[in-house]
């Protein structure tokens, strides 16, 4: 059984950074696709970062290069380090993995097979 376990969230003023990791139990080896999203309260979900196991990476537009996601292999850890947070960031993180096929795809067609239970990012103002 899959388990992903988010850590790393806080509370933290604009303009600060934060590094939310996730860590990955019992995932094949192989082809692979890992993901963070996010929801606020009210909103629906949404695709942050992408990360495939080809390491090609993607982000959504209004990450306006102020994320990087990374995964060390060896710790079997994904990162999502964060700067330059804006109030609007605030939300509840969540890290996925699934679909290698259709990764890289925003909008709500890729297809996630495991999800972890989040991580709280409180930005003020």
């Amino acid at each position: 059984q899959v388990q992903l376990v988010e850590s790393g969230g806080g509370s933290v003023q604009a303009g600060g950074s934060l590094t939310l990791s996730c860590t990955v139990s019992a995932y094949s080896d192989g082809r692979y696709c890992m993901a963070w999203f996010r929801q606020a309260p009210g909103k629906e979900r949404e695709g942050v970062a992408f990360i495939d196991s080809d390491v090609s990476t993607s982000f959504a537009d209004f990450v306006e290069g102020r994320f990087t996601i990374s995964k060390d292999n060896a710790k079997n850890t994904l990162y999502l380090r964060m700067y330059s947070l804006k109030p609007e960031d605030t939300a509840m993180y969540y890290c996925a993995a699934g679909s290698y096929e259709t990764c890289h795809q925003f909008g709500g067609t890729w297809s996630a097979n495991y999800w972890g239970q989040g991580t709280q990012v409180t930005v003020s103002s």
